[in-house]
């Protein structure tokens, strides 16, 4: 990428139609873009196979056309590309910084605080002895593959405590410390799908030349997890900058599994790409 260069990309999962939170994401991401002449790559998340489906992508693209948001290049489909995103996972592999967890989403909340979860509480593990790992895998048994902080911290060294990222703002650029300890080992990938959100996203983003990120607040704490993968794959670390959210009547993020109404269903009640933006609070 050339100096002065802005590429960003708005990367949606087909796992249901696009409801207002999705609109002012995007709204947010070609308002930059359009702001620092910059192109928007679209990348579609559908690593999911089993909620993923190809009727919510043309959703999707038709709702994009339809709010005027076009997009540079071709769609990439990180279904597509699940060769690579293995690919980087036995570099991690290879030198020691991922492990088998065997353990299931409901023994590792057992163990934890209640209430907590265990995406978000730190959970850590360590890889279990040759002979039961090789038990259990001939049994069948699930697993996922988890990243070792442990490792992670002992191979970057003082690197790991130094981790951090800038935030770019209409105000100017400042950098942020990354601690990517709360969240602990981070599942990279599992027995039955060859990578996760976290691998594919910063894979993408090194692979697509991606600058600046725009993302929601609800994974700004998440970003010192890409930080740590940047650092430990030699990636580039793109610019970030934070959105807020488009909350429901209870104060809540609008989900796609709560049943939070889409977008086409506004565009069949009459509702034009202005009331959306404006039902965003964008103006």
């Amino acid at each position: 990428m050339g100096a002065g260069e802005f590429v960003t990309r708005f990367a949606p999962s087909p796992t249901g139609h696009l409801h207002l939170g999705h609109a002012l994401s995007a709204f947010h991401v070609w308002d930059t873009a359009r702001a620092h002449n910059g192109k928007v790559l679209l990348r579609i998340e559908d690593i999911d196979q089993t909620r993923c489906r190809p009727e919510y992508e043309t959703s999707i693209l038709a709702d994009l056309e339809w709010l005027g948001l076009d997009w540079d290049g071709p769609v990439r489909r990180q279904s597509d590309h699940f060769a690579e995103y293995e690919s980087a996972l036995n570099s991690l592999k290879a030198r020691g910084l991922v492990y088998r967890c065997f353990k299931t989403r409901r023994e590792i909340a057992a163990a934890l605080p209640a209430g907590a979860s265990p995406d978000t509480a730190g959970f850590t593990g360590k890889s279990l002895p040759a002979d039961k790992e090789r038990e259990l895998l001939d049994r069948g048994h699930a697993y996922a593959w988890r990243l070792s902080l442990s490792a992670a911290r002992a191979q970057l060294g003082p690197e790991y405590d130094a981790l951090s990222y800038t935030v770019f703002s209409k105000c100017g650029q400042h950098r942020v410390k990354a601690d990517p300890a709360p969240f602990g080992d981070v599942v990279l990938a599992r027995k039955d799908t060859p990578t996760s959100y976290h691998l594919a996203c910063c894979h993408d983003d090194a692979l697509q030349g991606i600058t600046h990120v725009i993302r929601g607040e609800d994974i700004r704490e998440m970003t010192s997890v890409h930080v740590l993968l940047q650092a430990l794959m030699d990636w580039p670390q793109p610019l970030y900058t934070f959105h807020p959210l488009v909350l429901g009547a209870d104060g809540k993020k609008l989900s796609k599994r709560a049943g939070d109404r889409g977008l086409r269903a506004w565009r069949e009640d009459g509702k034009t790409p202005e009331d959306i933006r404006a039902m965003t609070g964008l103006f």
